[in-house]
């Protein structure tokens, strides 16, 4: 028999096994024509003994044979059966054969019935074989390339809950669900899902957000103290005004938390109404009605409306101190106008600089120009040059900074490239420099409002000390450059301090690293000879405090209603005297033991202010101290709790260097009004969790 080399392969039927050589061993050729030979005369067996020499037959090796069995229906016909729902599938038909793809489909995506239900069970773990068919012990060499991946059964309602979840946490439009490029592009994701309407997700959103309002309630109800709110009042194109009110405070588990509660349209924005209207619509609707503790506007108010307002919410809220922490203004909008102030009275010098940063960072030429130049002067600065955003002051700042870091380059750079012109003279770098200087403590203040963890109140009292000591001594200044630049800085931050000393004054108080004594030290600074009538203005006010937050009983929430029933347990009568266990007629007796005990009361403030003060620390969790001492201080530390909540900003972290009121959009202006706040409100629910009183990062250096 004479044969010409082949490679060995599959002969005349596609059922024979390969023969490949060990690798191990030498190819023979003689080894490959017996081989060849044997397989040869194997196709050469009658077809009805095929079934009888079945060791001949190669191996099934796809996976899909572990759910499937091969039966014979007739003549040259064969059909694979599904070992779990009995369904047949076409395999083979004379010479013709099926394949397994849709075997692998009839498993892998779902379709067959009983492993649907198998997995509905269990949704996060990937599909595998019942265990009633044992597990396959040898590894194939192929394995199906989606029998690893999870099914997830499909769940049109689950669909909607995210389909309103993106548009409420990425602020896509309501009418996205009717845009025909999103239709197709979800018919193609899921055919079998029908699209909403606008009605339809409009209400999906409504019902998402109430889902999350009650998760905030929840957490109102154990609220050991009170709540203070903030007011940001945003403008419109159709002359409305919509009031996002925010509260701040701090829960049972002593965390602090900042939600946005309510955005409320207002008609008439302007007027004097629209602060109270909403005060009193959040407090309504949170059914929080005698928890307000204090409220930061965004704007200045009159005296005639700050007194209304008064008098309005002194209605269903007891007053604290005669409402001397009712109203505030809002740092980040003082210091914003504080530094426009400053970028006006020199605001041709602040073009010139401008239009220099334009004209190198417009053209690729004049960038390596100047780049150049400042490697042959061997400039060493590390900052490098950006166009401003004139609606964000910070921007404006940072590129002022840089170019008079820069300003050698500047002055030489017509020298190379005579197409520069009109730099800045050197009296203009001068009064960039001295701008710098004193936009560069507003800069650091406003940076602590952009922080991801919240800063406590006492935090901002170090800042704005400083600040209104730097503004005097400048104002003060014999140098005209200096005493014209700050002079209307001054006046709008004296406003802001007037306003908000007293309250920033008393949270210090309330941080056992500085007590009395770092408000007796900065009003030196600032007051000089008159500072002790300051000083005692504090000392008496945080005395009144405490005595009515003593005279306050203890909130009804679930941490003091435990540690009541504690205290109730423990002073049980032993020798049962007969005294009635809850304390039913004796009413005189508690007013008697507390009349009796008010100078031991005030006791309380005293030894507090009497111990040493901490350690000054560089960072230090001032709202987790008074969690470990409440029990020594029950009374003082329901104050504090209060107290290092007020919030001394109305914005959100993203728009503390806004230079304009924000804008509401006209396309939500079109929707209702509760739809509006339900977008608003569960998108800042989603995005923010609880947020851990952050260890505020007080810097210890003061001016001498």
């Amino acid at each position: 028999m004479s044969l010409e080399m082949e490679s060995p392969a599959e002969v005349m039927n596609n059922e024979l096994v390969p023969v490949d050589p060990q690798p191990d061993e030498p190819i023979n050729s003689e080894m490959q024509i017996d081989n060849l030979e044997r397989q040869i005369i194997n196709t050469e067996t009658p077809a009805n003994n095929v079934e009888a020499q079945p060791t001949r037959r190669r191996k099934k090796k796809s996976i899909v044979w572990e759910h499937f069995t091969i039966e014979t229906v007739g003549p040259g016909t064969r059909r694979a059966c599904c070992k779990q729902c009995k369904q047949s599938f076409a395999y083979s038909t004379g010479s013709k054969v099926a394949g397994t793809s849709h075997l692998k489909r009839h498993i892998a995506k779902g379709t067959c019935p009983v492993v649907l239900r198998n997995q509905e069970k269990n949704l996060s773990t990937p599909f595998s074989a019942p265990s009633k068919m044992g597990t396959y012990s040898d590894t194939p060499k192929r394995r199906y390339r989606t029998a690893s991946v999870p099914y997830f059964a499909f769940d049109p309602d689950r669909c909607r809950h995210e389909i309103a979840r993106m548009i409420i946490m990425h602020d896509y439009p309501l009418h996205i669900v009717e845009h025909p490029g999103f239709v197709a592009f979800v018919h193609n994701l899921q055919p079998r899902f029908d699209m909403v309407s606008f009605n339809t997700v409009q209400g999906d959103c409504v019902a998402t957000y109430l889902r999350e309002k009650q998760n905030i309630q929840k957490v109102f109800e154990g609220m050991p103290g009170r709540i203070c709110l903030s007011l940001d009042l945003w403008s419109s194109c159709q002359t409305m005004g919509y009031m996002f009110v925010t509260g701040q405070f701090i829960d049972s588990d002593w965390k602090m938390h900042r939600k946005l509660l309510n955005v409320i349209m207002e008609p008439y924005p302007d007027s004097d109404a629209a602060f109270s209207h909403s005060i009193a619509a959040c407090l309504s609707d949170w059914s929080m009605d005698g928890k307000l503790f204090s409220v930061a506007i965004n704007q200045s108010l009159s005296d005639a409306a700050i007194d209304n307002l008064r008098a309005l919410l002194s209605v269903k809220n007891p007053l604290i101190l005669n409402g001397q922490l009712l109203v505030g203004n809002c740092l980040a909008r003082s210091l914003s106008s504080m530094v426009q102030d400053a970028l006006t009275s020199v605001q041709g010098i602040v073009n010139k600089v401008r239009d220099s940063v334009k004209y190198v960072k417009t053209s690729d030429s004049h960038e390596e120009k100047f780049l150049e130049l400042k490697q042959q002067l061997q400039v060493p600065s590390a900052k490098s040059l950006a166009i401003d955003d004139q609606t964000q002051w910070n921007t404006t700042y940072e590129m002022l900074l840089a170019a008079s870091e820069l300003k050698e380059v500047f002055s030489c750079l017509d020298t190379s490239d005579p197409d520069y012109k009109d730099a800045p003279s050197t009296e203009d770098w001068k009064q960039i420099e001295t701008l710098c200087t004193y936009l560069k403590p507003l800069f650091d203040t406003a940076n602590l409002l952009t922080t991801p963890t919240m800063p406590t109140t006492n935090t901002f009292f170090h800042e704005a000390w400083k600040i209104q000591l730097e503004l005097a001594r400048a104002g003060a200044s014999e140098d005209p450059v200096i005493s014209s630049l700050t002079k209307l800085m001054q006046e709008n931050f004296d406003k802001y301090w007037r306003s908000c000393c007293f309250v920033l004054a008393v949270a210090v108080v309330m941080d056992p690293r500085f007590k009395m004594k770092l408000v007796e030290f900065s009003f030196s600074k600032i007051y000089g000879e008159e500072s002790a009538s300051y000083v005692k203005i504090v000392d008496e006010g945080i005395h009144e405090l405490f005595l009515e937050y003593f005279a306050l009983p203890l909130p009804l929430t679930p941490t003091y209603a435990e540690e009541a029933n504690g205290m109730t347990m423990k002073s049980e009568d032993p020798q049962g005297i007969g005294l009635s266990s809850n304390g039913l007629g004796l009413a005189d007796f508690d007013v008697f033991i507390m009349e009796s005990t008010s100078q031991q009361s005030r006791s309380e403030l005293d030894q507090y202010l009497e111990e040493s003060l901490l350690p000054r620390v560089h960072e230090f969790d001032v709202v987790g101290w008074w969690k470990l001492n409440k029990v020594k201080y029950p009374t003082l530390s329901r104050m504090a709790c209060d107290v290092l909540s007020v919030p001394v900003c109305t914005v959100p972290s993203v728009s503390v260097f806004d230079t304009k009121r924000k804008e509401m959009d006209s396309y939500r202006c079109s929707l209702r009004p509760e739809t509006v706040e339900a977008l608003v409100c569960a998108k800042d629910w989603l995005h923010s969790a609880t947020v851990d009183t952050a260890p505020s990062p007080v810097k210890m250096e003061v001016p001498i």
